[in-house]
């Protein structure tokens, strides 16, 4: 199917589901969109924020007799700078790459891009970077947060392919 008729299958399916809801029947099903979704693994920051809990630890030093602060709220700060670790252990880095855009979590927020807001896609070893035309690039990094780039790099290549994008691939 074209875009463009894909658009019309969409608002049409929307505008019968807010119709169906209305007379409290069930809503119909929505074609499903095919997404391959790369997860990492965050380490960085967690690592960085357990360190940061130890210098805490070892400057404010606890056990001295000269310790001026409140033993329960410096205690309560450490535990929230491991909870903090935690949290971005667990709050996997993923890209997903639908038919027509490529999505991601940043830290402000999810980040779209559609085809056309795409320069280039840079697949080198260890590396992914997607250069685009208007902001930052985004770049994937197996060093940084453990992604399948080899997965990712043919799946991206098929994306590039599908959508008219510059692609380039660097043997270091």
């Amino acid at each position: 199917m074209s875009r463009s008729w894909e658009r019309k299958v969409e608002r049409n399916s929307k505008n019968i589901n807010a119709r169906r809801k209305k007379d409290g029947k069930d809503r119909i099903s929505a074609p499903a969109q095919q997404v391959d979704r790369f997860k990492g693994r965050s380490y960085v920051v967690p690592i960085l924020l357990v360190l940061l809990m130890a210098f805490f630890i070892i400057v404010s030093q606890p056990w001295s007799s000269d310790f001026q602060q409140s033993q329960g709220l410096f205690w309560g700060t450490v535990g929230c700078y491991f909870l903090l670790a935690i949290f971005y252990y667990l709050r996997r880095p993923f890209l997903s790459i639908y038919k027509d855009s490529l999505e991601t979590r940043r830290f402000s927020g999810y980040k779209r891009l559609k085809p056309t807001e795409i320069r280039k896609i840079t697949v080198q070893p260890g590396y992914v970077t997607i250069e685009t035309v208007k902001g930052t690039n985004w770049v994937f990094s197996k060093l940084m947060n453990l992604y399948p780039i080899q997965a990712m790099g043919e799946r991206l290549h098929a994306f590039a392919t599908a959508n008219h994008i510059e692609w380039e691939k660097k043997d270091k």
